[in-house]
């Protein structure tokens, strides 16, 4: 207990200081950003002052070598100057063939009017305003926490996927032994009742009983093979899928109330797959039994079994309650039920055996709330 204690501790712990890093991380950025946005706009307020020295300074005019080597500090943030008016005077670090069109230059000016206020320029009375755009680093630092976030966020989902998949991996092992002991166990009593139904063979037993015990032993031995399968890959045999899939029907329809209505067609009489006839059967009766839960223990239940060219499909539908389409996906997930009986673990066994093991398709083919369910199964005919 004290273990399991100190890893759940642990395990917080590790995700309180993992985010107190990203915070920090996240936090420093954005002072960086802040930082280097105002030294970007210190840059740009010196070449406004050295343009306006230019400009109202005549002895400069012949040399203009120290606007150009202040402009070499901002080369990489684009610049628009405007008149009072509103008009504008001149432009840089803009595409020079973009910049042509009056109304690109526009929708840049308003782009720079939304990211920065401008600097006032006033000499000899005129009196001009320069916006100025972030620079493209400037550019890639800001969204430097949103791909953070993005990589962190791609982190946690592996993390929580492989966690995920090791918590199912561990209960799957946790099924797989559980039902292979539950055949062992099922085993010695088998052996038992074998000898039993000698003994009363010995005895002159009416022969009537012993072939109906005979029956039940057998249905043991079967469901007792069945559970040994699981967590191991099946055998599989070329098999008539019709004979099959009638002897599990039949065997329902024995032992189910006479209210419920059994139909079976199918459109050939042998029709070929590879299978594993104990855990195929086993998909077979629980479709049924759902059929038969799901009418309350009355209505109607047909299968049908027809072939495509590649495919031998099987349909099973009932009268009963029926699926909402929302759950059409969800029932096949372990655990789920709508009973107030059950482990709901029939139907994702179902699907396990039919398209982990037979490499088939097993889905709702169609339900209506208050009218019933149709099941299919497709296999691969050979």
């Amino acid at each position: 207990m004290t273990f399991f204690k100190n890893t759940y501790w642990i395990k917080r712990i590790a995700i309180i200081i993992s985010l107190l890093i990203v915070s920090f991380i996240l936090w420093n950025t954005y002072i960086f950003f802040q930082k280097f946005k105002q030294e970007e706009r210190g840059k740009i307020e010196i070449f406004a002052a050295a343009f306006k020295e230019l400009a109202s300074n005549s002895d400069l005019n012949e040399n203009t070598n120290l606007i150009n080597k202040v402009y070499q500090t901002i080369e990489d943030t684009p610049t628009i100057l405007v008149n009072k008016n509103g008009t504008i005077d001149l432009h840089r670090n803009i595409d020079s063939l973009k910049a042509t069109n009056p109304k690109y230059l526009q929708e840049q000016l308003n782009i720079m009017k939304a990211q920065n206020e401008p600097i006032e320029i006033e000499y000899f009375g005129v009196t001009q305003y320069l916006y100025y755009r972030n620079s493209d680093l400037l550019y890639k630092l800001k969204y430097y926490p949103l791909a953070l976030l993005l990589i962190l966020a791609l982190f946690l989902t592996i993390a929580y996927m492989m966690y995920k998949s090791s918590k199912v991996a561990e209960q799957n092992k946790l099924w797989t032994g559980m039902a292979k002991e539950t055949a062992h166990q099922i085993g010695t009593p088998l052996s038992s009742l074998l000898g039993w139904i000698a003994i009363l063979r010995s005895e002159n037993v009416n022969e009537e009983y012993i072939v109906e015990i005979e029956k039940d032993v057998d249905r043991l031995s079967t469901i007792a093979n069945r559970f040994s399968k699981i967590g191991s890959v099946p055998k599989l045999e070329q098999q008539n899928i019709v004979d099959i899939t009638k002897s599990a029907f039949n065997y329902l329809q024995s032992r189910s109330s006479k209210r419920v209505t059994f139909s079976f067609t199918t459109s050939k009489s042998e029709l070929n797959s590879n299978i594993n006839t104990e855990l195929y059967g086993w998909v077979i009766e629980n479709l049924v039994k759902n059929a038969i839960d799901a009418m309350q223990g009355k209505g109607s239940i047909s299968l049908q079994i027809q072939e495509t060219p590649k495919h031998i499909k099987i349909n099973v539908s009932d009268t009963g309650k029926g699926i909402a389409k929302s759950q059409f996906k969800q029932i096949f997930t372990p655990g789920f039920t709508t009973k107030k009986r059950g482990w709901g673990l029939g139907l994702s066994l179902s699907k396990r055996i039919i398209e982990d093991y037979h490499k088939g398709k097993i889905f709702v083919k169609k339900s209506e709330l208050g009218k019933g369910t149709t099941f299919e199964i497709q296999l691969e005919k050979v």
